[in-house]
């Protein structure tokens, strides 16, 4: 058994936060299915949005906000993270990451302006932000004595009291799969975070990496804990369409600053959607792209920046610009051919702003936790600030803690199963997910649409909970179990909400009620 003071499930920027505000005076282990930096943090590439300007305002970026999220966001969680802002991004000015300068700025930093900010403050790393935060912290944490880092480790399940047969609710740690050696570890700890991101791979098209399969989600929710707002799915309005380029985003800021969303034939279409035209919340932008592909048979539409000075266009999106010119799109004379495609998990894990779940010793942050901020439609770049703000809150909780022992932990039982014999059942199934969600649980849903889903959804839980009880455990098999509950958690709270809102657009129910109310979950009581 491995015996740490902190389990970090993740290493994303939610993860890197915990673990380098606990390494001086805790234990630390990092659980990360990969390596270190492969994760949805390292893709980010439009910034990270802050109050820094002197004409901006911690009340006019809460009421951007509390706007984008359609009257669903929690007004003191999002209070609390916009005026922690600036103490985040200096922190990390501070550890050294390499912000694009502006020495004409009074802050000495570019900032761009993204859809539904009042705003430009977003400071970012040219366009490739998760990049330059996420390689700057992973140096540090990879060099720090007291963080013990599990790459090609997988979390199977967390070790709850329940399990153990001990009375109360907590969680002490996580059984983890070595998918080098094949073998189940135990690894106790007196706290753990889960920090493994959203779920974006439950959906067929996604501009999320494969690690994206809502395993904490899936986690927390079997370890008793409830969730909340699931079906609020953000799709990215802009993800590149191309047959050789799998789940590339082009940047929200290609917009912020001054793409125009195009038909074939060169016709904008975005001032008929929405008076912000194509600075509108993604919500906004991701139906009207979605509206028009179904109206003209299209396969894509087109993002044009190609009018605007090409030395311009190559120092904002070098990385974009790189991308689709080995693809032969030159974005300096040419558009863009763009799509939506599943890109954020505005629901998750419900915490509160120290990212305390329903279980003592188990926290949730980052983009598997549901602290409110999101509401109904996350503002662009607001996730890695809610990442490192409520990170050092749950830092700071976990360090005046006081200790608790340990109980004994037997180590996982294998010796009832055997190797699986058709693993052909896991890839179809995983295929068969991806594409009931796209088809029925997308941009636009309906009530039928959702029954359908969820019908298949059940048939596929029971095949792979069978699969599961008979068989070891492997990598694609605890992402597909995990996938699968995801997606029924997000059709059932679809089915529970009778309005549109936000990202949840329902034709049966295309009114807005005068009261938002957040759609909570809970498990069935053991």
């Amino acid at each position: 058994m491995l015996n740490f003071d902190v389990l970090i499930i993740g290493s994303g920027l939610a993860g890197m936060t915990l673990a380098l505000h606990l390494a001086e005076q805790r234990k630390v282990c990092v659980v990360t299915k990969r390596d270190l930096l492969e994760g949805s943090s390292t893709y980010a590439q439009g910034g990270i949005a802050a109050v820094l300007d002197t004409g901006d305002s911690a009340e006019a970026h809460i009421r951007d906000t509390l706007i984008a999220g359609a009257g669903l966001c929690d007004e003191e969680a999002t209070r609390f993270i916009v005026e922690h802002s600036k103490a985040a991004i200096d922190w990390l000015i501070e550890l050294g990451v390499p912000f694009t300068r502006d020495d004409s700025h009074q802050t000495g930093y570019h900032l761009t302006r993204e859809g539904g900010h009042s705003h430009r403050r977003i400071i970012h790393a040219a366009d490739a932000t998760g990049a330059a935060v996420t390689s700057t912290l992973g140096q540090k944490l990879r060099a720090h004595p007291n963080i013990t880092l599990l790459e090609e480790h997988i979390a199977v399940d967390l070790i709850t009291a329940r399990k153990l047969g001990l009375a109360g609710e907590r969680c002490y740690g996580a059984y983890v799969l070595d998918k080098a050696g094949d073998k189940v570890l135990t690894v106790a700890a007196r706290d753990t975070i889960i920090a493994s991101g959203g779920a974006g791979k439950v959906y067929l098209y996604t501009t999320n990496p494969d690690t994206a399969t809502g395993d904490g989600i899936a986690m927390g929710w079997r370890a008793g804990c409830r969730v909340g707002n699931m079906e609020f799915i953000q799709f990215h309005p802009t993800c590149l369409y191309h047959p050789h380029s799998k789940s590339f985003l082009i940047s929200e800021a290609v917009r912020g600053e001054g793409g125009i969303l195009k038909l074939p034939d060169g016709t904008r279409f975005m001032p008929e959607h929405d008076e912000r035209a194509e600075l509108a919340p993604r919500d906004v932008v991701a139906r009207a792209i979605d509206f028009e592909m179904k109206k003209h048979g299209l396969d894509c539409v087109y993002l044009d920046i190609s009018y605007k000075p090409a030395s311009f266009v190559r120092e904002h999106f070098p990385n974009i610009y790189a991308h689709c010119l080995e693809l032969g799109i030159d974005i300096t004379q040419q558009p863009i051919p763009v799509v939506p495609a599943a890109h954020y998990t505005c629901g998750g894990l419900v915490t509160d702003l120290a990212g305390r779940t329903d279980v003592a010793g188990l926290f949730a942050v980052g983009e598997a936790a549901c602290t409110g901020l999101h509401g109904a439609n996350r503002l662009a770049s607001n996730s890695l600030l809610e990442c490192m703000v409520v990170g050092r809150a749950a830092a700071d909780v976990i360090l005046t803690a006081p200790a608790i022992e340990l109980p004994v932990i037997p180590d996982w039982d294998d010796s009832q199963v055997t190797d699986p014999d058709e693993e052909v059942v896991i890839s179809h199934n995983w295929d068969e997910l991806r594409r009931a969600m796209w088809d029925y649980v997308g941009i636009v849903r309906t009530t039928k649409r959702l029954k359908r889903a969820l019908h298949r959804i059940e048939l596929l839980k029971l095949e792979i909970d069978e699969y599961y009880s008979h068989f070891h455990v492997s990598n694609d098999l605890i992402e597909l179990r995990n996938l699968v509950l995801t997606a029924e958690l997000i059709v059932r709270s679809a089915m529970a909400r009778h309005e549109s809102r936000g990202l949840h657009y329902s034709r049966d129910y295309p009114d807005t009620l005068p009261r938002a109310e957040p759609t909570v979950l809970a498990p069935d009581a053991p």
